[in-house]
């Protein structure tokens, strides 16, 4: 963590908004708690962003320097499949920034790269342009789609045992054979949807339609 006095420069200014947005909720980010946060005057951060848009565009694309793609030279299956687990990682711990990436028309140095180094490991890997382009949407439907369910769950996904526990005492056995056999397993094992289940699933798809089988 940067300390409070360090020189304020535009990536610790990111840095403190990310780490409020975290914290406190995307909503709960203004320049006002902000500057707060740093110990400055809001006025001061005009310095270093133009305004709300462009702190909000700007975060969005520094949080997408956090996810790793490999580089070039890595088999394209390895690949997106490092890429996807990494991504997933990345928008759990900052649950805001899936939605804001989707929303947002955001074409940082950040975006550029992660969007280059994947569709370049795809196209090396020998898919067509329309190819790599339909194998990234399809990868990212996975993601994202996957990522915001979990993220905005009304509980923690490792509370899902115990949700589970509280959900079967009020169902009918009887009428609900198949939802209480589920939710039951679920609250005695402890398992809980598995992104990578399905990443393997689209992975082993885009290899199939890729090699003709």
């Amino acid at each position: 963590m940067t300390p409070r006095g360090a020189p304020l420069n535009r990536e610790r200014v990111l840095r403190a908004a990310i780490a409020l947005a975290d914290r406190d909720g995307l909503e709960a980010l203004s320049m006002r708690k902000l500057g707060n946060e740093l110990g400055i005057e809001a006025m001061s951060l005009y310095n270093h962003v133009k305004n709300k848009s462009d702190l909000l565009d700007a975060i969005v694309d520094l949080v997408l320097t956090d996810i790793e793609v490999p580089p070039a030279g890595t088999p394209w299956k390895e690949a997106m499949r490092r890429r996807s687990i990494s991504a997933h990682d990345v928008l759990v711990a900052h649950p805001w920034a899936a939605l804001q990436i989707m929303s947002r028309f955001t074409i940082g140095p950040g975006m550029t790269k992660y969007l280059d180094s994947t569709l370049g490991r795809l196209l090396e890997g020998g898919f067509t342009v329309e190819g790599a382009l339909d194998a990234w949407h399809t990868l990212d439907s996975h993601l994202y789609g996957f990522t915001l369910q979990e993220v905005n769950l009304p509980f923690a996904v490792e509370a899902a045992p115990d949700v589970s526990a509280q959900v079967v005492t009020g169902l009918d056995p009887e009428q609900f054979p198949h939802v209480t056999r589920v939710i039951t397993h679920v609250m005695q094992s402890g398992r809980v949807e598995d992104f990578e289940f399905g990443l393997d699933l689209v992975l082993d798809g885009l290899e199939a339609k890729l090699t003709g089988r």
